[in-house]
């Protein structure tokens, strides 16, 4: 006769873990969480498996959430849940997987950073002491490229006002409009850029090609020389969209110079833009 009871499934399938050779720290993760998960269904006065419905489990998932654990941490709990049940089913245990219908808890996205004008004019005042810091910050505010992207720039892909991006991660290929303000910055830097073999726009004092991390090492030390707290690399970007759109670009032009696949990307700026104003009208209305 079958044990359907929790504490006995929960045994057997932490058993099947580790003849997966899952490690001990997977192992104690996954027990906590469906110990959990059971210690919460016998205050329901369940203990057969066959009696979990979805409603359990999202309110389950609910009463983590209401005592303060977060949702990346409740999330995580329920994939434990899922992963349990879909050994159940595969072993004919149980019929219906019914965590298949619930749904993790949605991560709220923190809105865009984008730079103040004080902050845009005090990183590039402060960048403007080293030619090839300010090429470094002038190509990332005036094109919105990645950090990655601009690490990979190679000087010939620089001809008149046109640069040309390579294919980078999930960004395609493409060629974008260089302002005169990037375009100086770039000459500028090329004209005391050390004598090198490597075609790479950027390199170290040694003739090496910059590094990510040594572009972002380099960034943050502008973003703390100047007082711009809690700002990433990635906040250039996001400065650069911004502007754009607010100076009449549409989303469609946005998306291919940034390289955005999905105009939904670029979208979601024009709702920050559009709450930044009604605030500055309210403002002048007091």
């Amino acid at each position: 006769m079958e044990n359907f009871l929790l504490p006995h499934l929960i045994e057997l399938f932490i058993n099947y873990l580790k003849s997966q050779g899952k490690s001990d720290f997977t192992l104690i993760a996954y027990k906590k969480d469906l110990e959990q998960f059971a210690g919460y269904l016998g205050s329901l006065e369940i203990q057969d498996i066959r009696e979990v419905k979805k409603e359990q489990i999202i309110s389950f998932i609910n009463k983590l959430l209401s005592e303060n654990y977060t949702k990346k941490s409740a999330s995580r709990k329920l994939n434990s849940i899922r992963t349990f049940f879909r050994f159940l089913k595969k072993d004919g245990l149980i019929e219906q997987n019914p965590s298949l219908d619930v749904t993790h808890p949605k991560e709220s996205t923190p809105p865009p950073r984008i730079l103040t004008k004080l902050e845009y004019r005090a990183l590039r005042d402060y960048a403007n002491k080293d030619p090839r810091t300010y090429a470094l910050v002038e190509i990332l505010l005036q094109t919105g490229i990645k950090i990655g992207e601009l690490a990979n720039i190679r000087i010939n892909d620089i001809k008149d006002n046109i640069l040309h991006i390579r294919a980078y991660s999930k960004n395609p290929e493409r060629d974008i409009p260089l302002n005169k303000a990037a375009r100086k910055a770039i000459n500028q830097y090329l004209s005391v850029r050390e004598k090198t073999n490597d075609d790479h726009l950027f390199i170290t004092r040694t003739g090496r090609p910059l590094l990510i991390r040594n572009i972002r090492q380099i960034i943050s030390r502008c973003f703390q020389e100047v007082g711009i707290e809690k700002a990433t690399v990635n906040d250039l970007r996001n400065t650069f969209i911004a502007h754009q759109l607010t100076n009449g670009a549409s989303i469609e032009y946005i998306a291919k110079i940034v390289g955005y696949r999905r105009l939904s990307s670029a979208e979601r700026f024009l709702k920050l833009i559009k709450q930044e104003a009604e605030k500055k009208e309210k403002l002048g209305e007091l």
